[in-house]
């Protein structure tokens, strides 16, 4: 055994302290007196870790929000202006969170190869078994290394910032190899509930490695978590419950939590951020956050223009979409990157990650010179150009048919979709096959 004071223990230390950065705690003099923990910059000539590549896949149908609300009597601007939202993702049978990840981290694989991938998380809140890791269907799907861990977390919509952070220490102790994460969701509420408009679907894969060619993360980060009950979903059910108007209190009184952590450690302020992208409910939600930070650093509000220069090429995708859970600050992530209005490169950008229940993260990366050659804005856009409307009658049969929990066996017609589907269900197995 190595003595505790051993010179060699020591040069380990100090090794890792240099790699990671040095960590210290900070004390929260906010709501519950919680402790937060900031990380000091490391030297100029740190290690860049972060996003390599980043690809976004959503299911081939859609409802247009305007036909939903002529069904339930209401304004259409009440869902299109009012939360922000144009149209929700439909979910076929034949598809899942398991096809919908594998489809879009099929093009990261195809374009970067699949040697020294050693790890692979998933991060859902719409699990499809309750031992086997969803990420485990994906290895096989996208033909990884056999030596790769591959693990499933949850914590609502905040688990991929968490796999994110996971993956990039890996990386960081380990530097020759690459981690993809897996980030995917089926976002259900009752029919004519409330939150019924901002359902959807889709799914975020991100490769993260080394000298990363897309996103370099910043190593300080702000965070907040708080035991409370504004969103959940209980086993026995497939919709979730959520308070809408405590959800989206507790969204912003997060935001300031963790951006009053991230501002401590790193000293940034609001300007040195050339944009924004929130985790994204409803995207109307943006601009509200956008709003309480100012506030909460005693700035004027931007003009109306600035304003949407900084928020509006982050919410197109969302808009699309409808709510993706995890996947939603990583699916704004790509509009941003597919649709600036300028080049992005050298850029600082914001992101706040906040899953219910309730954890918040606030970080930042700069976007490297040359991401536009790594990017696929071309596939993104095409996917969403050709997705097939369904008719209210259509959206309702697929709401309620849903994957037979009988326990009976079951096979799938196929539908539009990407190059993955679930065939069907043999012996309370799950088939999935290639198209």
């Amino acid at each position: 055994m190595i003595p505790l004071r051993h010179p060699a223990r020591e040069k380990f230390f100090h090794c890792v302290e240099k790699m990671l950065g040095f960590f210290h705690g900070v004390e929260n003099p906010g709501r519950t007196q919680a402790r937060l923990r900031a990380v000091r910059a490391p030297p100029a000539t740190a290690m860049k870790i972060g996003i390599d590549l980043i690809s976004f896949h959503t299911p081939s149908y859609y409802l247009d929000l305007r036909t939903l609300a002529e069904k339930r009597g209401v304004d259409p601007d009440k869902f299109v202006i009012g939360i922000g939202q144009e149209r929700m993702a439909v979910v076929p049978p034949d598809q899942d969170i398991v096809t919908l990840a594998a489809n879009a981290a099929l093009p990261i694989v195809e374009k970067a190869g699949r040697e020294n991938i050693e790890l692979l998380i998933f991060a859902t809140e719409s699990g499809v078994d309750q031992s086997k890791a969803a990420a485990c269907f994906c290895h096989r799907l996208l033909g990884l290394p056999a030596a790769c861990r591959c693990i499933e977390v949850k914590e609502a919509c905040y688990g991929a910032t968490a796999s994110l952070r996971m993956a990039a220490a890996m990386v960081a102790a380990r530097p020759h190899t690459r981690a993809l994460i897996l980030a995917a969701d089926i976002a259900r509420y009752d029919l004519a509930s409330p939150g019924e408009p901002t359902q959807g679907a889709g799914a975020v894969a991100m490769l993260v490695a080394t000298r990363p060619r897309v996103l370099a993360l910043d190593p300080e980060t702000g965070f907040y978590t708080e035991d409370i009950m504004d969103f959940w979903r209980p086993n026995y059910r497939e919709e979730a419950f959520v308070d809408g108007k405590y959800s989206t209190r507790m969204y912003l009184t997060t935001l300031i939590e963790a951006w009053n952590s991230y501002k401590a450690a790193s000293g940034r302020g609001l300007a040195d951020h050339a944009h924004y992208c929130f985790h994204l409910p409803f995207t109307k939600i943006a601009r509200k956050s956008f709003e309480r930070l100012c506030k909460a650093d005693g700035i004027e509000l931007p003009p109306k223009p600035e304003i949407e220069r900084l928020l509006d090429a982050g919410l197109l995708y969302n808009r699309q979409t409808g709510n993706t859970y995890a996947a939603c600050v990583y699916e704004s992530l790509c509009s941003l990157l597919d649709n600036a209005p300028a080049a992005l490169d050298d850029q600082r950008l914001g992101l706040f990650s906040y899953g219910s229940g309730c954890m918040a993260e606030f970080f930042s990366g700069i976007v490297q010179r040359g991401h536009r050659e790594h990017l696929f804005t071309d596939q993104h856009r095409a996917q969403l150009d050709t997705r097939v409307p369904v008719t209210y009658r259509q959206y309702e049969d697929i709401f309620n048919y849903g994957v037979p929990k009988d326990g009976a066996d079951h096979v799938f017609a196929p539908y539009r979709g990407g190059p993955f589907r679930l065939a069907g269900i043999k012996d309370h197995k799950r088939r999935y096959e290639a198209k």
